[in-house]
């Protein structure tokens, strides 16, 4: 006989379980119980807020393509929580957040920190489910691990009574994952893939999502530089293409290049694989005419749920991406030159003026271009800072980026974190704004708990950049709201055991990164940023002066 808690535990050590996130609470005392029975096959990485618990897991599971868990308690625990169920979601990250509920014989009174979170989830979550068995652990965790890992990968959200956990049972606990075969395209659906590019003039491959595996991506490469075709990566996915390949063009994303809405706008036949057709993809929906583009679209994805889901396909193929690029041949045309050109327009993007600042961010993400080993991962939250780990950093095949599809300030200290649990010998460097860095800043002592710390660069310009961009643009010279008072980084992280320098100047960080990747103890480095170095070819002068001409000529 075994309780809910001690089942619960069994069964995702089964599963391939190996690392929680979480903070704990009264709520599922029998799980917190069962952890300390099962140290050294999962352990409990104690957080110090769930949002920042949640934002491990969502990174975690979009790093290593299995479920990031995350245990909190009911109420206030799991509503903090929500904001990283929404960033799995919409980042097809997959992840199961497991929630205290109140006992089975106090449902439906509005009880301390009651919810009914079938309701509050049931659109943010791919499954939200109630357990109200202890029989029933195995069956429900079973589903909702291949729910979270399957199809269009995500996050479950699985409630669990306080005296189901405290029940027995005699039901055994899993002996493993089901093993789910990737779908695979018919012979038909390839073959029409092939003539369909074989008619093109201005052919373009956009790919992205979660569920790669390196043979997948390797195939895709092969085929697209075999074809000469050029490759654009969705919103923060340009990690899994290698971005050296003479046919990678660029990221299509949040402040995207006006090279690559031409290669998206232009292009005569699309060959979308593993792609959510979000508003930042396709710059507000503006370069696919909704519901029939102008291109030919030939959509590629495992859910049958996202073909057709805003845009009707001239092919429709559910299909693993790995499985689908594996099937593919290489095709030939004379479009070598519209390759050509989006990689030289790619390429030409890394030219920058001086910025004008004391710290110019165009210099040091040039640098650590050069320093940073091949399977670096970087992380980011959001803002208008995350410009230099999206747009101005070459990944390689080795190299990964965890950053929010969901534009979710807070998410790069807690993802980097996560990513250092997950390869405590990879060096993980977070980008986070002033503003971004508080959102989450005590789980530096998450990290120092775990012996897990990244290196954090915080750009720090005292202002809430992005929205003051906006600001500047649609009110200019009425400042609201956007400026901010900082505390003194360096004494913060040297308060959670953090090597911490403040560098002043551009010429002093090549320094100050080397002493910070000495650091046994990770290392925070606060960068002096000027308000005037909103965006990196634009300042906020220039900015506020085109809102001002623009009104008075309106």
């Amino acid at each position: 006989m075994r309780n809910g808690g001690q089942l619960l535990v069994e069964s995702l050590v089964a599963l391939g379980a190996t690392k929680g996130f979480g903070v704990p609470g009264e709520s599922y005392l029998a799980v917190l119980d069962a952890l300390h029975d099962s140290k050294g096959e999962l352990d409990f990485v104690l957080c110090r807020n769930e949002g920042g618990a949640a934002f491990m897991a969502a990174a975690w599971g979009k790093l290593m393509g299995q479920p990031g868990l995350c245990f909190v308690t009911r109420g206030p625990g799991v509503t903090n929580a929500s904001i990283g169920v929404h960033t799995a979601m919409q980042d097809s990250a997959p992840m199961i957040l497991f929630v205290g509920q109140v006992g089975t014989d106090m449902k439906g009174r509005e009880a301390f920190q009651e919810i009914d979170y079938r309701a509050v989830y049931g659109t943010m979550a791919k499954w939200a489910v109630e357990i109200d068995d202890v029989a029933r652990i195995p069956e429900i965790l079973a589903r909702a691990w291949t729910t979270a890992t399957t199809g269009r990968p995500g996050p479950v959200v699985i409630a669990l009574p306080e005296d189901m956990l405290t029940s027995l049972t005699d039901v055994a606990p899993l002996r493993g994952p089901a093993r789910v075969a990737e779908p695979a395209p018919t012979v038909e659906a390839v073959s029409e893939t092939l003539k369909l590019l074989q008619t093109a003039q201005r052919p373009l491959v956009l790919m992205g999502g979660c569920n790669w595996t390196g043979a997948g991506q390797a195939a895709l490469q092969e085929f697209a530089e075999a074809s000469h075709i050029p490759v654009v990566a969705a919103f923060r996915y340009q990690d899994q293409f290698d971005n050296f390949s003479p046919v990678y063009a660029g990221e299509a994303g949040v402040g995207m290049p006006g090279h690559v809405k031409a290669l998206i706008r232009d292009a005569d036949v699309i060959l979308a694989i593993n792609v959510r057709f979000g508003e930042m993809t396709t710059d507000g929906y503006s370069l696919l005419n909704v519901p029939v583009p102008n291109q030919t679209l030939i959509h590629v994805h495992a859910s049958d749920r996202e073909i057709g889901k805003i845009y009707q396909p001239t092919l429709g193929i559910q299909a693993g991406p790995n499985a689908f690029s594996g099937a593919l041949r290489p095709v030939s045309g004379d479009w070598q030159d519209w390759c050509a050109q989006g990689r030289k327009a790619y390429l030409e993007g890394f030219e920058l003026p001086a910025q004008p600042s004391p710290v110019d961010m165009g210099l040091v993400t040039a640098h650590l271009r050069e320093v940073l080993p091949e399977d670096a991962i970087l992380t980011n939250g959001a803002g208008n800072f995350t410009v230099w780990p999206n747009k101005f950093y070459k990944f390689g095949p080795q190299a990964r980026l965890l950053a929010p599809q969901s534009g979710a300030m807070g998410y790069g200290v807690p993802a980097a974190v996560a990513a250092k649990v997950a390869h405590p010998e990879r060096i993980v460097v977070c980008f986070a704004g002033d503003g971004d860095f508080q959102m989450n800043c005590q789980e530096l002592g998450t990290a120092m708990q775990a012996g897990a710390q990244p290196i954090i660069l915080v750009l720090n310009n005292g202002i809430y950049g992005t929205i003051r961009a906006h600001q500047e643009r649609n009110y200019p010279a009425r400042v609201s709201g956007t400026e901010l008072e900082n505390p003194d980084f360096v004494m913060l992280a040297q308060s959670y055991g953090y090597h911490a320098e403040r560098v002043e100047a551009t010429e002093d960080f090549p320094a100050a990164f080397a002493r910070a990747r000495a650091s046994r103890t990770g290392a925070l480095l606060e960068l002096q940023i000027s308000p005037e170095a909103l965006t990196p070819r634009q300042t906020l002068t220039q900015m506020r002066q085109a809102a001002q001409k623009s009104k008075e000529t309106s």
